[in-house]
Formats: structure tokens, sequence, C-alpha cells
């Protein structure tokens, strides 16, 4: 039997079996449940109309009490697109097709404004705290995962790109933000010159919880985990073998240890500090 590109149970596995969709499901979930990372893309430019529609679509989702302190910045100058996409080629954890990304999209926290409204209706700015932080972060994730919504609804690919704070400074000056107004994450969007590849996902055994956390057989979900991904999605290369050698299982949970088992934007605390954000 042919497994459906939207099976949950595919990417999940069998304790989804109640709760599976069906071809009649309403299309967003079939949507959500196929979906997969695109990070080959037809050199095509979106429409500037395009961009700014399901730009402001994004921006009708959830914001933290109505304070919209996110920003989206289109990068629509091939010159600027191009140092931005070689800068997130460098180093051991560059990626290589992020230099050709023919649409380029940088989702900001932003709690400049909202301190501007202070001093513009002269009331004290008194949650100077790690929550002014922590609450423009989410707003922009937020308005990021409502954008791939969208724009994969669009028949457009998607791919955020965490890997725009590994050079926060640099970016910081390129896109001329102010204090308080830092990238959270780059989205990569376009039209896909191949079928994006979907990932299996850690059961709802794991991930989802009645009443409490638990993580019961956490090891022993893993380890099911770890080969189920594994016959399905095989890693082509082992991370860091000169350091950790070659393991002879290789599963999602040995990558995901090698990759965080090397430091990753270690600066990016001094960063925030120094565009004004107090991390008490």
């Amino acid at each position: 039997m042919t497994v459906s590109s939207y099976s949950l149970v595919h990417r999940f596995g069998p304790d989804t079996e109640d709760i599976e969709l069906h071809s009649d499901s309403p299309p967003v979930h079939i949507q959500l449940g196929g979906r997969g990372s695109a990070r080959a893309f037809q050199q095509k430019t979106i429409p500037d109309r395009i961009l700014r529609q399901l730009c402001a679509l994004a921006l009708c989702a959830p914001t933290k009490s109505d304070l919209q302190q996110r920003d989206i910045i289109i990068i629509d100058s091939q010159n600027l697109r191009s140092k931005i996409g070689n800068l997130m080629t460098e180093g051991s954890g560059g990626q290589e097709w992020l230099a050709n990304v023919p649409n380029m999209l940088i989702f900001c926290g932003n709690n400049h404004r909202q301190r501007m409204l202070h001093a513009l209706r002269g009331k004290p700015f008194v949650n100077d705290h790690f929550d002014a932080l922590f609450n423009t972060t989410v707003d922009a994730a937020i308005a990021l995962s409502a954008f791939v919504i969208v724009a994969e609804a669009s028949g457009l690919g998607t791919c955020p790109i965490s890997a725009v704070r590994n050079h926060s400074k640099t970016l910081s000056l390129l896109l001329k933000l102010p204090d308080y107004v830092f990238p959270v994450a780059g989205l990569a969007v376009g039209y896909p010159a191949a079928l994006p590849s979907q990932s299996l996902r850690l059961p709802l055994a794991v991930t989802v919880h009645h009443n409490a956390y638990t993580e019961d057989r956490l090891a022993e979900v893993i380890d099911t985990y770890d080969r189920r991904r594994a016959a399905v999605q095989p890693y082509k290369t082992q991370r860091y073998v000169d350091e950790f050698g070659t393991a002879e299982a290789y599963g999602w949970s040995e990558d995901k240890a090698r990759q965080y088992a090397r430091p990753e934007r270690s600066d990016f605390g001094a960063y925030v500090r120094k565009i004004g954000f107090k991390l008490d």
C-alpha cells in the first residue's frame, strides 16, 4: 500500500492511527501533514505584490497583548541577498544552498517601537527585563510560522534559516536595524525546483503530554524512533567524524547530540545585551 504524502502514522508512528488524516480532511490539515522544507528553488523572483500579501496574512497571526512586536524585511536587492547568502555559507556550519536563494525574508523581533510609544506618550518603560526579549522573539516566531503556512498554501516552498543568528551583528548593520530590533530567523521562499522532503517526527508520546510533563521510557522510545527514521531517511554523512569517530548506528539522536556538542551562537547573548536588552 502506498503511504499518502500527508500520513500522520508515517510521520509520527503507530500511536497516531486514531487521528490519521484522510483525503476529505481539511486542506490545511493535509498541507501541514505533508509539508517539508524546500532547499532547491527555481531561480524565479516572487512578485512584490504576492510577498506583501503573504506578509499581511502572516501578520494577522496572534501577537502578545496586541503589541505587534515583529517586523518582516523583504530582501529584494539582489546585491544584498547575495551578501546575506554568502555570509551563511561560511564556516563549518555553512550551507551552500543558501548562496542561491531567489527570495529571502528576515523576521525580526522589534521592542524598539514599543519603547518609542512610551516616549511619544510620556509613559515610563518599566518592563525592561528578559520578558521584553522573550515576547518579541515569540511574536516574530508566530509570524514566521503563519507565513510558512500561507506561502505553502499558495504553492510556494519555504525553509526557515536560523543561520542568520550566526551573524547577528553583521546582519544588523546590513539591514540598518536600530537597538532593540534583532533578527530571529530568515526564510527562504520560492517556487520549488524539487519536491521538499519530509522529516519523520518524534512520537506524540514524547512531545504531547496530558496534565503533566512525562518522559517515561524516553531512551527506549528514542531508540525506536532512530531506527524507524533511519529506515526511511538515513543520514548520508556523519557529523564531526574526526572528533567523535564513525558510529555503527547513526540516527537522529546521535546526529543532534553531535551537533550540539560544539558551540553555536555563544555570542548571541552578548549581542542582544549590546543592542539594549536586559536578561534579568
